[in-house]
């Protein structure tokens, strides 16, 4: 632990990585310096979960709290007329990518001794906390929105987690949580740069499901880009490694109701932000948007802004080929097919679609795009 610090990367300041930080003196978000990476030869092959990449990690804890989260399918279909490979992510234990992020920051920071952790959400991110704070018998407080539907936060109630219903927006949200970080410690999977160490192992799995190569593409639903960073930092470290000779272009996709990173990659003055069907990327003020449009900008990606028609067709399309998502995820699927069009990306690479949730949590939503009620 003692060569691996916290990093502004803003400033080049660091932090002694042996106290349990959040953020910097100045409110500022952290990174880790960066790490060497593993071969192949690192990876603990009798271990079925994302644990099998621990040597990449920061430290390796004596008791991670795990409940087999990784090794997601990779499933190919036809979209747009070419092939695309599907990494679903949904077949995580809450369902969700942020799993990866929760039990890797959960399990470093209760082995520097946080047991009471702290996170601001309204959705996956609250759920994944909850769950696996439970399993590691770790005291979650989850904040939300009172706005928030009581469906939304069942799943984090479920776990144990306490819940407090915060007036106003999700900014308002995410404000109250900051001041309230004082008391308990703000396990944040937009703040906490163990999250990012946790959603990197996605490269490291899709490095070992191509045959230890690097794919050509990754789209990714991007929201505050928790993804695509722990794509950048991941596939980063690989090169580092030697285990790859280039990194894959990495692209963004955000819905154009709400793409504030977008707009800002593409140079499009940003615009206040509308509902959108994909609500679990309407984040109307990332934290890292510099950071994440520096790993675009490395890989010689790029973003994409969907309509929403875009998505809602996109979301029924995969449905009908039995990959039932929520419209977030399909988001990405849209963009491979934008991407495709305009000859951005060629149907001869090979192109990983990230997809991120289950549908199962957006029942709702979808029915309305079926004109079902219910």
């Amino acid at each position: 632990m003692t060569d691996i610090a916290y990093l502004d990367p803003r400033t080049g300041r660091t932090y002694p990585l042996a106290t349990p930080r959040w953020c910097g003196d100045d409110q500022a978000p952290l990174l880790l310096t960066p790490l060497p990476g593993i071969t192949r030869d690192a990876i603990r092959a009798e271990d079925r979960s994302l644990w099998r990449y621990a040597a990449s990690f920061p430290f390796i804890p004596d008791d991670p709290i795990s409940m087999g989260e990784g090794c997601t399918p990779l499933v190919s279909r036809v979209i747009g007329g070419a092939s695309a490979l599907l990494k679903c992510e949904w077949f995580a234990p809450t369902g969700s990518f942020k799993d990866r992020g929760a039990s890797v920051m959960l399990s470093l920071l209760r082995a520097q001794g946080v047991m009471d952790v702290l996170e601001d959400s309204s959705g996956n991110g609250g759920a994944a906390v909850s769950a696996y704070g439970a399993a590691g018998g770790m005291n979650a407080t989850i904040f939300v929105p009172a706005s928030t539907s009581p469906a939304k936060t069942v799943q984090s109630r479920a776990s144990g987690a306490a819940i407090q219903l915060i007036p106003g927006s999700r900014q308002d949200c995410a404000d109250a949580a900051l001041a309230e970080s004082a008391r308990i410690f703000y396990a944040s999977h937009n703040w906490h740069p163990f999250f990012l160490h946790g959603t990197k192992t996605l490269a490291y799995e899709l490095w070992e499901d191509l045959g230890f190569t690097a794919p050509d593409n990754v789209i990714v639903p991007c929201g505050a880009g928790s993804n695509v960073l722990g794509c950048g930092i991941g596939f980063a470290e690989l090169l580092r490694a030697g285990e790859i000779d280039r990194l894959p272009r990495i692209f963004a996709a955000q819905p154009a109701n709400c793409a504030p990173i977008a707009r800002a990659f593409l140079g499009e003055a940003q615009v206040p932000p509308q509902p959108t069907i994909a609500e679990g990327t309407a984040i109307a003020q990332p934290l890292r948007t510099m950071e994440v449009n520096q790993v675009l900008t490395d890989s010689q990606g790029g973003a994409v802004m969907l309509t929403e028609e875009e998505i809602a067709s996109a979301t029924l399309d995969l449905a009908r080929t039995g990959i039932y998502v929520e419209p977030t995820s399909a988001q990405a699927a849209a963009a491979f097919a934008k991407l495709l069009a305009a000859g951005t990306i060629a149907a001869d690479e090979t192109t990983v679609v990230v997809l991120t949730g289950t549908g199962l949590k957006a029942t709702p939503r979808i029915a309305e795009l079926l004109g079902v009620a219910i």
